[in-house]
C-alpha cells in the first residue's frame, strides 16, 4: 500500500467515526461515561506524546538543515504556534451554542422532547460546527501520515476515538431537529466527510508547493493543531464525561502506549 493511499484511508476512517458515534447512540441506550472519559483522555495523551517527541523534533531537523540550527528553531517555533492560532481562530468562529465539544449522553434520545426546541433548532449548526472542526484535523492527519507513515495510525486512531463523541453530539439535536434517526445518521457522516476533504487540500499542497520548507512547517503547525485540540477539546470533555482521574488515567495510558510503539520501532 502507498503512503498516499495509507494517508487518504486513515484520514477517511477517523473522519467517518463520527458516524460510529451516532450509530452507538441509537443502539445504545445508556452512556458509558468512564469509557468515554478514559478513551478521551487516551487519545490527548497519544497526541500530546506525538506532538512533542516525534513531530516537533523532526519538524525542527528539517527546518534546521535549510535554515541553520537558529534559524530552524526559530521557524519551528513560530510554525507550532500558528498552527495553534488557526485552530484557534476555527474555534472561535464557531458560536459556542453549536459547540461540537459539548457532552451529550446516548439518554436524551430517549427522554421527552418537550421544552428542547432549542436544541432542536441548533441541530443542522451543530454538523456545520463538526464539520469545520475536522476539517484541520484531516489535514494533520494526512500530513503527518504523509511525513511520517508509522504515525498515521496512531494519530488516526486517536482523533477517531475523539469524533466518537462528536457523532453522539450532533445525532441528539439533528433527531430532534428532524424526527429521523436516518438524517441524524447521515448529518452525522456528512459531518464527518470534512475530514477526507482535509486530507484533499493537503494532497493538493503537497503537489503544487513540494518543498523540504513545506513539509518541515506544516509538520510543526500538524504540532500545534493537534496540541490545541488535546487541551482545548480532548480533556475538558473527558473532564465532562467522567471523574479527573479516569481522564488523567486515560492521558497517561495514552502517553505511555505511544513512547512503546515508538520505542519498538526503533
Amino acid at each position: 500500500m502507498s503512503d498516499l493511499t495509507l494517508a487518504f484511508g486513515l484520514t477517511l476512517f477517523a473522519g467517518l467515526s463520527t458516524g460510529i458515534g451516532s450509530a452507538i447512540a441509537f443502539f445504545a441506550r445508556h452512556t458509558n461515561t468512564r469509557f468515554l472519559s478514559v478513551s478521551l483522555g487516551f487519545s490527548a495523551g497519544v497526541m500530546l506524546y506525538v506532538s512533542f517527541i516525534e513531530i516537533l523534533p523532526k519538524a525542527q531537523a528539517s527546518l534546521s538543515v535549510l535554515y541553520g540550527p537558529r534559524g530552524g528553531a526559530w521557524a519551528t517555533t513560530l510554525a507550532f504556534f500558528a498552527g495553534i492560532a488557526l485552530i484557534a481562530l476555527i474555534d472561535q468562529l464557531v458560536p459556542r451554542a453549536e459547540n461540537p465539544h459539548e457532552a451529550h449522553r446516548i439518554e436524551e434520545l430517549h427522554e421527552d422532547p418537550a421544552g428542547r426546541t432549542a436544541l432542536a433548532r441548533t441541530g443542522l449548526f451543530m454538523a456545520l460546527a463538526i464539520a469545520i472542526h475536522n476539517f484541520p484535523e484531516g489535514l494533520a492527519t494526512f500530513m503527518a501520515t504523509m511525513q511520517e507513515p508509522r504515525l498515521g495510525l496512531p494519530i488516526a486512531a486517536a482523533i477517531a476515538i475523539h469524533n466518537i463523541p462528536e457523532g453522539i453530539a450532533v445525532s441528539v439535536p439533528i433527531y430532534y431537529a428532524t424526527g429521523s434517526r436516518r438524517k441524524a445518521l447521515g448529518y452525522s457522516f456528512l459531518s464527518g466527510l470534512a475530514e477526507p476533504a482535509g486530507a484533499v487540500l493537503g494532497y493538493f499542497l503537497l503537489h503544487s508547493l513540494v518543498s523540504e520548507a513545506l513539509f518541515g512547517l506544516v509538520f510543526a503547525a500538524v504540532a500545534g493543531i493537534m496540541v490545541f485540540i488535546s487541551l482545548d477539546e480532548l480533556l475538558p470533555t473527558a473532564e465532562k464525561y467522567g471523574k479527573h482521574h479516569h481522564c488523567i488515567g486515560g492521558l497517561v495510558a495514552g502517553m505511555a502506549v505511544m513512547a512503546l510503539s515508538l520505542l519498538l520501532l526503533i
